[in-house]
């Protein structure tokens, strides 16, 4: 590689929580660089969520956080003419990327009234391991089972 690998960034943890974590996924939840309209909906998320578990909300969303992260996914490769998924292993930072955009994502196309019922509504399914992020991550968990013929050809 001729350039250098580029600097990582610090993140500065969250106002409320003083967690990193949060501030990374608020960065995810963000629109058009409304911070503070992603940490209200936050905040109010893991406030329903706290009303719907009985339990602490920040940690109710760490362990959905982690129920919907995947560990394998599945890469493209071409050999000889034939296009081949092959699984493999994912780094510990894209992990918890993955699983942040996961949980957004489907937390998005829910149909509850605000953004933070509907992140709470995703947040409390992940936790149950079920929900349409949890489903993701275990599809895509078969498909890397489905393919592990091809792991030989890791590249």
């Amino acid at each position: 590689m001729r350039k250098s690998k580029p600097k990582k960034r610090i993140i500065l943890p969250d106002p409320k929580y003083n967690d990193v974590l949060v501030t990374k996924f608020v960065n995810n939840l963000m629109l058009r660089g409304k911070k503070n309209q992603s940490f209200k909906i936050f905040y109010e998320a893991i406030d329903i969520v706290n009303e719907k578990t009985n339990e602490d909300g920040v940690e109710v969303w760490k362990k959905a956080l982690i129920n919907v992260t995947p560990a394998v996914e599945v890469r493209s490769r071409r050999i000889g003419g034939a296009t081949f998924q092959i699984p493999s292993e994912i780094r510990p930072g894209r992990k918890v990327s993955i699983g942040m955009k996961n949980l957004i994502s489907f937390a998005r196309k829910r149909h509850e009234k605000t953004m933070g019922q509907k992140l709470a509504g995703e947040i409390v399914a992940a936790y149950k391991e079920e929900g349409a992020a949890y489903k993701k991550k275990e599809d895509t968990h078969r498909m890397a089972e489905a393919n592990k013929a091809f792991s030989h050809f890791r590249f």
